[in-house]
């Protein structure tokens, strides 16, 4: 089976991340047909160095998307999303790492259950080298428990996952939204009869720091991530039990001091 990769960059990329983000599917195991990357807005000439180096040593691999503006990751990918040409999709972002069978293992659940839309992964959580892990975020494995999670929490690991293109057309792709764009496109999916899993391997190393903490515990990202999971409620994806509790995690992360939202993320919320 052949299959595209799907990135977005943008003005603020670290270049050195960009490059081992953008070698690592270069390297797989199984080679992608494409990468369709999307260019969010003007770029600085050191990212675009990186992406001309890349597709000189890839024979024309890579396909740039230029938008003229920056206007967020969620209408960045359906740019990219158009733009595919396979029907098979690798998410991929800026500034993590793909381990070298992580296409492949994907492909092969593809091939092995045709029913399958959405297939993702566990990722290691790291800080600066991937030698460095502090942390392991699981999430369900079959179709039934994945189904089950998404009424609380995200089910998949948004840059993780391999997805079929029609299927994301069909639901409208992503949203114009300036947070949590994957939260809606899983419920919305998965609660319009779209099937996914997640491998057990973990192929991915997910770049960590301590302004993840702080991307989360702002007002824009509560109120977005609230106003989808209420959307959600009405639509009877999940309960008002589901809902509340949600809630009260979410206004908790926003209120509590950030020491005790570590602890908090550390002991409870991954390995």
């Amino acid at each position: 089976m052949k299959y595209s990769v799907l990135m977005t960059v943008y003005s603020g990329e670290n270049p050195i991340f960009f490059q081992q983000s953008l070698m690592s599917m270069v390297n797989q195991s199984l080679k992608p047909d494409e990468i369709v990357l999307v260019k969010d807005g003007i770029i600085p000439k050191s990212i675009q160095i990186i992406i001309d180096e890349v597709n000189n040593l890839t024979n024309g691999l890579i396909k740039e998307i230029q938008i003229e503006n920056n206007v967020g990751l969620g209408l960045a990918l359906n740019e990219g999303l158009k733009a595919c040409k396979n029907e098979l999709i690798a998410r991929m972002d800026s500034d993590d790492i793909s381990l070298p069978k992580r296409c492949e293992r994907q492909i092969k659940e593809f091939e092995q259950n045709t029913s399958l839309d959405i297939v993702g992964c566990p990722v290691y959580e790291f800080i600066d080298s991937i030698e460095n892990v502090v942390g392991i975020r699981k999430v369900p494995l079959t179709k039934d428990l994945v189904k089950k999670y998404v009424r609380r929490r995200d089910p998949f690991n948004h840059p993780t996952v391999m997805y079929k293109k029609s299927k994301l057309l069909e639901v409208g792709c992503y949203k114009n939204l300036r947070k949590n764009q994957d939260t809606d496109l899983w419920l919305r999916m998965l609660n319009n009869g779209y099937v996914g899993i997640n491998i057990p391997e973990i192929l991915y190393y997910f770049r960590f720091n301590e302004n993840t903490y702080k991307k989360r515990k702002n007002w824009i990202n509560t109120k977005s991530l609230l106003s989808i999971r209420y959307k959600a409620f009405k639509l009877k994806y999940c309960s008002l039990l589901d809902f509340g509790i949600v809630a009260i995690s979410q206004l908790c992360i926003f209120i509590l001091p950030a020491k005790i939202q570590k602890i908090i993320y550390r002991k409870f919320l991954r390995k």
